[in-house]
Formats: C-alpha cells, sequence, structure tokens
C-alpha cells in the first residue's frame, strides 16, 4: 500500500513493541516460529506507519496462532481457508496491508484449491508459509511436503507420497513473487519480508521452519555452520550463482541443465548463470534444483521470481466503474429481479 511522504512526516514512527500483543506466546521450546514472529514484529515499522491498517489473517496450525500475538487487526479462520478469508478482505478494503500466515499443513492440503486460486488471482497479499514438513499441532503426521519415506504417526511404515515442490507450485499456479528463506537467519528474512511488501501482489514467501519436536532438524543442512554454505544458495538478482565454504563453487547451465563448476579450476564468474528474478523459466529450473540428477544441487534461497501484473481487486475495481459509467446505478430491486422474466400460466 503506498503511503504519502506527508504521512511519513507526520505520523509518528512505530517500533517492534507496537506491534506485540499483550497474549503469552506459547509455542514449544526452540520453535522456529518465535523467530519469525520476531522478525515480522521487527520488519514492520520500516514500511507500516498506521497499525489499524494491518490485517493478520490465518487458518489453522501452529502458524496460525500468529494473529493473536500480533497488535493489529486479526483473523483466526478456519481449516484452509485463511486465503479465501484474506481474499475477501482485500476485496472489500483494497487500502488494508493483509497478510496471510499459514502451515505447509493448513495451506497445502486442505487449503491446496484456496492456495492455487490465490497465487493466478494476484490479489495485493502478503503470504507467508511456514514450512516445517509435518502437521505439528495435531501431533506429528506427515504434510503435503513431508518428505517420501518419513515415518510418522499417520506413516508408520514410512510415507509412500511424494512431496509438493512448493516452489514449483506456486510458480506452475502463476505467482507473481516467489521467495524462500528460513528462521535461523533472521538478516535474510527480514530482507524477504521487505521484497515482499514491496511487490504490488501476491507476495509468497516460503520459510523452511524447525519443529523440534516431530521433525527436528529437517532443515539442518541448510542451517549448521559445517554444511551451510555448501548446501545453501543465496540468489540476489543480476549475479552469478556462485556458493561453497570459500564461494569456490557456481552453477552454470548446460542448455536447461544446471551444472557445478569449481572457480579454481580456470572457470570464470562470466561463464556462471546471472540471476534474473524476472525470468520464470530459469525460476522454474531453480525450484526444481532439489530434483536434477546427477548433481547433489544447493538449495536456493531469495526471491526466484517477481512479475508486474494487475492485482485482481484492481482490475475488479475498474469493471465496477466501467459497469455504472455504461450501464448507471441500478436499482437493488431490478438487480435482483433481472431482465429476463417469464409467466407460468
Amino acid at each position: 500500500m503506498d503511503t504519502s511522504l506527508e504521512q511519513k512526516t507526520i505520523l509518528p514512527k512505530l517500533t517492534a513493541k507496537d506491534f506485540t500483543s499483550d497474549q503469552e506466546v506459547k509455542w514449544c521450546p526452540g520453535c522456529g516460529d518465535y523467530s519469525i514472529l520476531k522478525q515480522v514484529q521487527s520488519v514492520l515499522p520500516d514500511f507500516v506507519f498506521e497499525k489499524e491498517k494491518v490485517v493478520f489473517v490465518s487458518g489453522i496450525g501452529c502458524s496460525s496462532r500468529f494473529p493473536y500475538y500480533m497488535a493489529t487487526y486479526g483473523i483466526h479462520g478456519i481449516h484452509g481457508r485463511a486465503a479465501a478469508i484474506a481474499s475477501g478482505v482485500k476485496m472489500m478494503r483494497p487500502d488494508l496491508y493483509v497478510w496471510l500466515i499459514s502451515g505447509d499443513g493448513d495451506m497445502l492440503s486442505i487449503g491446496g484449491n484456496h492456495f492455487i486460486h490465490l497465487m493466478r488471482r494476484n490479489p495485493n497479499i502478503k503470504v507467508m508459509m511456514f514450512n516445517n514438513q509435518i502437521y505439528g499441532l495435531t501431533k506429528g503426521q506427515y504434510s503435503p511436503t513431508s518428505e517420501k519415506g518419513i515415518v510418522t504417526k499417520s506413516t508408520p511404515f514410512g510415507s509412500v507420497d511424494e512431496p509438493f515442490n512448493t516452489a514449483a507450485l506456486a510458480l506452475g499456479a502463476k505467482s507473481t513473487f516467489f521467495a524462500r528463506t528460513i528462521d535461523r537467519d533472521p538478516k535474510h528474512m527480514q530482507a524477504m519480508i521487505h521484497r515482499a511488501n514491496d511487490h504490488r501482489g501476491t507476495a509468497f514467501v516460503e520459510v523452511y521452519q524447525n519443529c523440534p519436536v516431530f521433525n527436528d532438524n529437517a532443515f539442518a543442512p541448510f542451517t549448521e555452520k559445517e554444511t551451510k554454505r555448501e548446501e545453501s544458495l543465496f540468489l540476489e538478482h543480476g549475479k552469478p550463482l556462485i556458493f561453497g565454504a570459500s564461494e569456490n563453487k557456481g552453477i552454470r547451465l548446460d542448455g536447461f541443465n544446471p551444472m557445478i563448476v569449481d572457480l579454481e579450476e580456470g572457470v570464470s564468474k562470466e561463464d556462471l548463470w546471472i540471476h534474473d528474478e524476472t525470468d520464470r523459466n530459469k525460476a522454474m529450473i531453480l525450484a526444481n534444483f532439489p530434483d536434477f540428477k546427477p548433481y547433489h544441487l544447493p538449495r536456493p534461497f531469495g526471491v526466484f521470481y517477481r512479475e508486474e501484473r494487475a492485482c485482481i481487486e484492481d482490475d475488479m475495481l475498474h469493471q465496477m466503474e466501467d459497469a455504472q459509467t455504461r450501464l448507471g446505478k441500478t436499482p437493488l430491486d431490478k438487480i435482483l429481479s433481472g431482465d429476463k422474466t417469464w409467466t407460468i400460466l
């Protein structure tokens, strides 16, 4: 939402404390949700000048307690329906900052249908999906993003389901903005929240979030000091894809296939894949990094893709204004009765 310079100079600057409610935060010790909450509360004052303009919407799950802990307006919805509720709020009040908070089970299982339509419709909503690859609140069943073979209470012999690739799913549903971050990298998460806010449209941020009770260390390769730099690839627009403990490795494209090259063996940085956030085809390749063979490719973090596209609330408003200009303001009784009537003898 645009805020004028005049507003910025008149309204007092808010702080993280202004967005912190009086409710006791109740998540399990060590849960990644604590970090996400802190980063959101810390960053919002950078671009929100009236907290009464903010609405947090959630579904059901550990992540969905979020609205209680924010000193803003909030809606704790029903399972899988947060996207529908948030869309309705934005359609009726396009002036509001609308944030949708959900988990991988809530959003991609019972809420999967709403999720894909949210992506294609592109309302100006900011979406944060906490992905811990498990159902936490309902005590550890496997979720749509759980790895194949995982042993849980609902899959005692190992899951036989192929997990969703969240990035590929979002891009396939015509997402206009997809980014990935992780709970144990506060600085990077804050940067992704800023990028999501700057995007006009549905900005979808997947947050890898550790569940220490039911799926501990699911993302350890991307957070532990010994492995992080070898296993993680941080994307920056206009810069080559470089990773490794001493930044000695890069990614080069062989046709449509990514390959790892060693920068210490004569390969130049100019020969590497240069990240372009506006290239949907390359974004889809990045999304599928976990599945490429024979290489064990690093996991990408950052903004995969962004594009400028009209938001559905803007298109609907223009359509309504055009209809009123052409047809005038029709009385409600005429709308209800319609112009096609018949008589039954």
